[in-house]
């Protein structure tokens, strides 16, 4: 029987299109910063680079340092001095980038219902925002931080998507068992990889990216209301 539910974030329990997110997100933090020299080129450049810096992290360091040292390498050691002012974004204008999402009631529904069975539920989000940017992202799914027994940011893990060592570090966290657990996400690649260690999966469709092109037949998936079947048929096995 499984115990603990873990969660992708964007497009499963918050609806969006990721390349419009990203659009917005990014517009916001060129407007944000551009009085501060950073010209919007090649600070998305530095951006995507410190993303990939944490894709391939090892687990030795938290992301968060991966990440500001891909910066550093590109605008300087003293562009630390700078981390307030993109701490500030997150806080303050990135809120705009809320508009660039859908919002599904049936998201908080499904979370608080699997809380109130009894199950630990985590939010295993891509660790390559700051908390900050992360707790918003959950209100605006109409949940809370509080909500979730433990959510993964690039402070507190060194590892990201679809790395296995990322499921396997929320496993340890908790001292499970592969089979004790259930992955529910909307990216092929990154998400439906927690089978392989063993896990359950179930694949949210709603806004469902597939970069590989795989047939997901052999997945179980569909909207909240499959997903939440698929969820009490494991739970009377």
């Amino acid at each position: 029987m499984i115990g603990t539910v873990m969660f992708d974030l964007d497009g499963t329990l918050l609806p969006m299109d990721q390349d419009v997110f990203v659009e917005g997100y990014f517009g916001l933090l060129a407007k944000k910063m551009a009085p501060y020299g950073y010209e919007p080129k090649k600070l998305f450049g530095a951006i995507w680079a410190g993303v990939g810096a944490m894709v391939e992290n090892d687990g030795s360091r938290t992301n968060e340092t991966v990440f500001w040292e891909k910066f550093a390498q590109i605008y300087g050691k003293n562009v630390t001095t700078d981390i307030p002012l993109f701490e500030e974004f997150y806080r303050v204008e990135f809120q705009g980038a809320k508009d660039t999402c859908g919002f599904n009631p049936q998201a908080a529904e499904l979370v608080h219902w699997l809380k109130d069975v009894g199950l630990r539920v985590v939010l295993a989000t891509n660790p390559i925002f700051p908390s900050v940017a992360t707790e918003s992202r959950v209100r605006w799914a109409g949940l809370e931080p509080e909500d979730f027994d433990w959510y993964t940011s690039y402070e507190n893990i060194g590892c990201s998507k679809p790395n296995p060592a990322y499921y396997q570090e929320i496993m340890r966290r908790f001292d499970l068992e592969p089979r004790e657990c259930l992955m529910v996400g909307n990216d092929v690649d990154e998400d439906m990889v927690a089978e392989n260690l063993g896990m359950k999966v179930f694949l949210l469709t709603d806004c469902m990216i597939n970069k590989s092109g795989k047939d997901i037949s052999s997945y179980p998936h569909g909207d909240f209301v499959q997903c939440r079947n698929y969820i009490l048929e494991l739970l009377q096995e």
